[in-house]
């Protein structure tokens, strides 16, 4: 078996509205429309999509409180991470940075799902 690219992450949602606002409008990211038989939404990042998926009972509970990259997590680049920060902490989500001391921060979703943001200039492969 030869894996050549990873096509999406589902992610369970309790409140759709709220997670649509985290990751449309706080995150940018842009929405797939489609017709779902069940309730959700899609969002395109690069080739990469998300799935968010309402169970009315998601919630996450950190393993790692302390360290939030020590819980599963999706990443994301930005070419600003002051920015991100700042956009972030203006609509009161909760920042943890890097304790690595790269360009790289941790929020979370509405349903605390992990959330890493790091500045584009800092990824290595």
């Amino acid at each position: 078996m030869e894996i050549n690219q990873c096509l999406h992450v589902a992610v369970l949602v309790s409140d759709l509205e709220k997670a649509e606002n985290f990751y449309g409008k706080i995150l940018g990211l842009s929405k797939v429309e489609r017709e779902l038989r069940f309730p959700g939404a899609w969002y395109q990042v690069g080739q990469f999509q998300i799935h968010l998926m309402v169970n009315p009972n998601a919630k996450v509970e950190l393993k790692n409180i302390q360290k939030w990259g020590r819980n599963p997590h999706i990443a994301f680049s930005v070419r600003n991470l002051d920015e991100a920060k700042e956009s972030l902490q203006a609509h009161g989500y909760p920042i943890q940075l890097s304790s690595s001391g790269r360009a790289a921060l941790f929020t979370q979703d509405p349903d605390c799902n992990i959330i890493e943001i790091s500045e584009i200039s800092q990824i290595s492969t």
